[in-house]
């Protein structure tokens, strides 16, 4: 089994607790002393924003279920996996709103929220376990608590996630039929949800000033961007070479050995920027982290 990656930053887990106990006690209700704490911080995140836009929308109803359901009822909704209890839902795309600070399409728990299909619990059940497998399971079990399962696409369409700083741990995506690709996607989300919460978790607000071409969008990108792509697309390359010497399919292989050679020759292309970008991170433990990975990443 390959050796796991170090994703223990105790300054996050700091983080979690602390956020965690603010927003319950909004709710005026007392974190639970078995949770998770990361599974915790993640719903206590949905609760807060469901609440608010129930009573931005004067939707006393709504309002009143999240007070009565400060994780948002999400230890309901799990479904058992190699990273423990995950919870895993596939909301229309055509209806998810968006913020009016953000044009980016998000979902959150609520009280009409089911569980994704059988298949789809499943597909998503060994997508964690073969990323587990591989090194990544601390960064999913903290990092990557809620996914939401958007289009089902064929191998080789553009394949389309994010994460959004306002519901950490929670992963959007779409999915094709193949659990190896879909734990690619989950670790590349759960990379973004975790350098979010390092970077909160030391106060770090990075220079916007500072400008840095990424190849992965052909433009110039402010640090926190530019950091964030160095660190989760080489997470993906890491688990990519880790797993293709298990894939038999041909057609998987094919895909998966494509997107690691087409990374590769994007990320040499950051070389000459990287050391500068990195400077701008005050912590010398975080730098440490997001180096490694990206020499790692560097050397396949």
């Amino acid at each position: 089994m390959p050796t796991p990656l170090d994703f223990v930053f105790s300054p996050i887990r700091d983080l979690h607790q602390d956020r965690t106990r603010r927003i319950h006690g909004l709710f005026r209700t007392a974190v639970g002393e078995t949770e998770r704490p990361a599974d915790a911080y993640c719903l206590a995140h949905h609760a807060l924003e469901g609440a608010e836009a129930a009573a931005r929308a004067g939707d006393t109803p709504s309002f009143d279920w999240y007070q009565a359901h400060p994780d948002a009822n999400g230890t309901a909704l799990t479904t058992p996996t190699a990273v423990g209890p995950r919870i895993v839902v596939s909301p229309d795309p055509g209806l998810m709103p968006r913020s009016p600070i953000s044009d980016t399409a998000y979902y959150v728990l609520g009280p009409d929220t089911t569980v994704a299909s059988a298949d789809e619990l499943a597909l998503t059940a060994t997508a964690f376990d073969t990323a587990a497998r591989h090194g990544f399971g601390d960064l999913l079990a903290d990092h990557a608590v809620v996914t939401c399962l958007l289009r089902r696409k064929a191998l080789g369409d553009t394949l389309v996630s994010w994460a959004i700083t306002r519901l950490p741990g929670t992963v959007y995506t779409d999915h094709v039929d193949a659990p190896v690709i879909l734990g690619r996607d989950l670790i590349h989300e759960g990379g973004h949800n975790w350098l979010n919460d390092a970077l909160a978790s030391i106060g770090c607000k990075l220079d916007e000033a500072a400008m840095f071409h990424s190849p992965w969008r052909n433009s110039q990108r402010p640090a926190f961007g530019f950091l964030h792509a160095c660190w989760a697309f080489p997470l993906t390359m890491i688990y990519t070479a880790r797993v293709l010497t298990e894939t038999s399919d041909p057609a998987i292989h094919r895909f998966l050995a494509s997107y690691l050679d087409q990374q590769r020759r994007l990320l040499a292309t950051t070389t000459p920027d990287y050391a500068d970008a990195l400077a701008l991170i005050p912590h010398p433990g975080l730098q440490q982290r997001l180096r490694s990975v990206y020499t790692e990443a560097l050397s396949l």
